[in-house]
Parts: C-alpha cells; structure tokens; sequence
C-alpha cells in the first residue's frame, strides 16, 4: 500500500477536473473563472497546530493568535512542551487548545512518513490526536499532502455548493454528500476544490462576499 496519486502541479489539477467533467458534466460551470486553484499548502507540526488555533473562531482571531506564537517560537513540539500551559495560555490559547496543543506536541507524529502511506491511515493517525477531527484530518491530506482522492463530505460549503450544482431540494448530509462523491474517485480532492470555487462563485452572485 501507497499514497496514491500526488496532486504536484496545476497540471496534475487540470487532468483531474477534465476527468470530472467527463463523468459528471456539471462540473464544467466551476471552472467558469478559469482554472482550478493549487491550494497547496506546507504539512507537518505547524500545519495542525495552526488549524488548532482556527477552530470556532474568527480569521482574524485565529491570525493574531497565530502571530503571537510565532513570536514567542511556539510552533513546534519542543517549544510548545517546554513552555506548557502558562506559555501557551499568554499567548491567547484557550483551556481546550493548550490541551490540544500539548497533546499534539506528545503525539510523536511521523509526518515525513505520513507522505508515504495510505489515505485512511493518514486519516487514522491525525484523528487519534485530541482536537484533531475528520475534517481537519481530510483537509490536511487534501491541501498539505496533495492527496488527490480524499474529500470532506461534512464541510458545509461543499454540502451547500453540491445543492446548488446539482439542483438538490436540500443541502445533502455528510454520507450523502459521500456517496455522491465515490463517483468522483480518484480526484475527489480535484472536485473538493470545484465546489469550493463554485461556492465562491455562486456567493458573489449573490452579493456576498
């Protein structure tokens, strides 16, 4: 067992959306401004930390806090241990995220090796770290690992972008919206990052920013 297909480039993002809207020709009206973002980002420690920090609050929120741990090297499993609740408390974290913090920094996360193994063991070594759920699990291998076949059926801007694509009465539950997407495989990342355009998109029409 391996990784599976890597998302590298924008080329490899084109091959898949082509594949998408030959099975599913909707899909055609989320490329309507063009090209699907990379959205790749960089993995390992600081990339959960940060989606730690982002739970339940507001962008901006979750970018000073962010800030203020950078400023005091608070963004790797040393630092973090080393400086235990009263550093991370002064840094704006809560109770609940000092606790996920710590229990991050002790998790002892492989994370060269994660590139390398299969997608639900990926998924199963980040969701036995509190605080760490499906979704930010998938996330992290959609858009730090460049995992091309994983999805996020409980992100409610694919639920809600998924309605309006494909006409349904309601916005679809998270394993409806799974079932929906095993016709997608294998680049169900591709058509996360199709819904998420289109999502933006049909919110713009709407006059929402």
């Amino acid at each position: 067992m391996n990784a599976g297909r890597i998302i590298l480039n924008a080329e490899d993002i084109a091959e898949g959306a082509a594949y998408l809207v030959a099975r599913e020709p909707r899909f055609a009206a989320t490329l309507g401004e063009g090209p699907l973002p990379l959205r790749l980002r960089p993995d390992g420690f600081a990339a959960l930390l940060q989606a730690i920090v982002s739970q339940q609050v507001s962008v901006a929120s979750a970018d000073a806090i962010w800030l203020r741990l950078e400023a005091a090297d608070l963004c790797h499993p040393e630092t973090i241990r080393a400086s235990g609740e009263d550093g991370l408390r002064s840094a704006g974290l809560s109770r609940q995220k000092i606790r996920y913090a710590l229990a991050l920094a002790d998790a002892g996360i492989d994370y060269a090796a994660l590139r390398t193994v299969p997608d639900d063991e990926v998924i199963a070594t980040l969701t036995a770290v509190p605080g760490i759920g499906q979704w930010t699990a998938q996330i992290y291998a959609m858009f730090s690992l460049g995992r091309a076949d994983v999805f996020a059926p409980g992100d409610l801007a694919l639920q809600e972008s998924a309605r309006l694509l494909f006409d349904l009465p309601e916005r679809p539950k998270p394993a409806a919206l799974a079932t929906l997407a095993q016709s997608w495989a294998p680049w169900r990342a591709v058509a996360a990052r199709a819904l998420f355009a289109y999502y933006r998109i049909a919110k713009q029409r709407e006059g929402i920013s």
